[in-house]
């Protein structure tokens, strides 16, 4: 038995990339498999993801590399996306794939259903990686099993999530695997590459990349052989930065802004990227020089960025201070965890908390060993990851990545006492207890089965009302009506320009205030301010949603404005009802 036992570890140990694969391979095809029928429904159930869609599908119709400007929000000058081309790539790639075989729309849903999959296999390796390093050889198919036990990191790469996100968490993933590497160069490089792949795609993970960076200029002000990490990290940031910025910035994005990998913050990183390589090339040998000269390369950059470009010391999305009082200032997932309902923040903070708790606990387990550099780096991260949902919730899904090292130590330190039970049954409930405990899923056990903090009736039928308006079923019968520009929610309008023919006016990003507010401004105002906002804005034909999320913010703050007026069934002599199948759950009207 013991001889079997010893094959089976070595076989896991030697081959644990290939079954980490396998491993992701099955977990693909089974989601695949459990959401169906949302592949089938094209379910792309947020704004970011039918937007992306629109961007793969102009890339593959002809629109050129660097316009990323959507012409079906708010024609004819079009709507300015701020992302790059990167997370287009394999979307992209998998609908030239499969629509010679299965057709364009097919091929569509398809690419929506295993996009987001593709960057789970990376992130797995990565934490396989870590776990390896720092907990034990055959660690990595429990780092698999606490990550498929994750709510809101998990969700991020399931099928039709086709946005950013995924792609973002795995190079976050990466950096950690990288700062664990006993091998500096090769740590380093990864470190770099996955941050200015990061960086590329969107400014989200900004802060984590700089956590990063600060953490490998600091092991090599505690050690001056970290000299060849410094070294790798300092160019491939830089180079990747500055390789990113060539292929991917969009046109849009080649002008001063503070939202992107623009000019600002090419600079940035590829001074930070020059400054460290200089460190690394000096790397004098006492301690206290090289303290002194990353204080002062950290200041000059610093210092630098704050005199050459003060806008970006304040809202990096640089709106006005109305479209930030009545919309971004009240986006769901920009607010701290604690301004969360109960039932949201306990589940989400559950698993961090206890990752962090696991880390801090091997970091002084190992206080005396080769690990604790390693732990010391994951043990800031997670203690990094926590704080920032204090400050905005959708952090969430990156600190529940930083928990699954922590865990799995915890899982490791509890197995010899598990497996020290005599009896089976104890050994089976305990350890279904301790797994229970210290994934986090005992928060979703209890409020699963206990009345706390359950959601409203109010509540459930505005959740309902925008569920059913996003739906093929409400939005293609529009279809039937010749192509027109639409004048419907922010909010709904990259759903409805994703399934149907027409156009629309206005779509959740920050650099098009002046069409969010349009859209703003016509609900709350006065017909007569609405008619003229439509007219504007060439639109021939008006979409709501009752009882949609959006459209109860109009009657709450509007309460007589135009929007609440129609909601009570006042009719408009400009505004003509449009027959629409029986049940369906938005009403159209013909703007005269």
């Amino acid at each position: 038995m013991n001889i079997r036992l010893t094959t089976l570890a070595n076989e896991l140990d030697r081959h644990w990339i290939k079954l980490t694969t396998i491993a992701w391979l099955v977990i693909a095809i089974f989601y695949v498999w459990k959401r169906w029928a949302a592949i089938h429904w094209l379910s792309l159930g947020d704004t970011d993801d039918n937007m992306r869609l629109m961007q793969v599908r102009a890339l593959l119709d002809g629109q050129g590399w660097y316009d990323l400007r959507n012409y079906r929000l708010n024609p004819p000058a079009g709507f300015n996306i701020h992302w790059s081309r990167i997370v287009d790539l394999p979307i992209a790639a998998l609908i030239l794939l499969l629509r010679p075989f299965v057709g364009v729309a097919e091929a569509e849903r398809l690419a929506c259903g295993i996009a987001p999959l593709l960057p789970l296999g990376v992130l797995l390796v990565a934490l396989g990686a870590t776990v390896r390093r720092l907990v034990t050889p055959l660690a990595w198919p429990l780092a698999i099993v606490f990550m498929m036990s994750s709510t809101v990191a998990l969700s991020m790469f399931m099928p039709d999530r086709i946005d950013h996100h995924g792609w973002q968490l795995a190079m976050l993933s990466l950096t950690v695997a990288g700062l664990c590497d006993p091998k500096g160069a090769r740590g380093g490089a990864i470190v770099g590459s996955a941050s200015a792949v990061s960086l590329a795609i969107g400014l989200e993970m900004l802060p984590y990349c700089a956590m990063a960076g600060a953490i490998i200029a600091l092991r090599w002000v505690g050690e001056a052989a970290e000299r060849p990490r410094l070294m790798s990290y300092a160019l491939s940031l830089g180079g990747g930065c500055a390789a990113g910025y060539v292929i991917f910035a969009s046109e849009a994005n080649r002008v001063m802004r503070c939202d992107a990998l623009t000019p600002i913050w090419l600079s940035v990183f590829v001074a930070a990227g020059a400054g460290l390589a200089l460190l690394a090339l000096l790397s004098p040998a006492d301690r206290r020089i090289r303290l002194l000269l990353a204080v002062i390369i950290g200041g000059v950059i610093a210092g630098a960025f704050a005199s050459m470009f003060p806008q970006c010391l304040a809202r990096p999305e640089q709106v006005s201070e109305e479209l930030y009082t009545s919309w971004l200032s009240n986006v769901r997932e920009a607010k701290p965890i604690y301004r969360h309902p109960f039932r949201t923040a306990f589940p989400l903070a559950a698993l961090p908390l206890m990752g962090l708790i696991g880390a801090g606990v091997a970091t002084w387990r190992a206080r005396r060993s080769a690990g604790f550099v390693g732990w010391a780096c994951v043990s800031l991260f997670a203690l990094f990851s926590v704080a920032m949902l204090l400050w905005q919730v959708r952090a969430g899904a990156a600190a529940q990545i930083m928990a699954i090292p922590g865990v799995t130590a915890l899982a490791f330190i509890m197995l010899p006492w598990l497996m020290a039970q005599r009896s089976v049954a104890v050994r089976l409930f305990a350890g279904i207890a301790v797994f229970t405990l210290i994934s986090g899923s005992f928060s979703t056990i209890m409020l699963r089965t206990l009345p706390i903090d359950r959601p409203k009736p109010y509540v459930q039928r505005v959740n309902r009302a925008t569920g059913r308006c996003m739906t093929i079923p409400a939005l293609q019968p529009l279809n039937q009506i010749p192509r027109a520009t639409i004048f419907t929610f922010v909010d709904l309008g990259p759903r409805l320009i994703a399934l149907t023919h027409h156009n629309a006016i206005a779509g959740p990003y920050h650099r098009n205030g002046e069409a969010i507010l349009d859209v703003q401004h016509a609900f709350k105002g006065t017909p007569e301010k609405a008619r003229e906002i439509m007219k504007k804005h060439g639109a021939t034909l008006m979409l709501v949603c009752p009882n949609m999320a959006e459209s109860t913010v109009y009657r709450d703050r509007a309460p007589g404005g135009f929007y609440d007026r129609l909601a009570h069934g006042e009719r408009f002599d400009w505004l003509t009802p449009v027959p629409l199948p029986k049940g369906s759950p938005v009403r159209l009207f013909r703007i005269r």
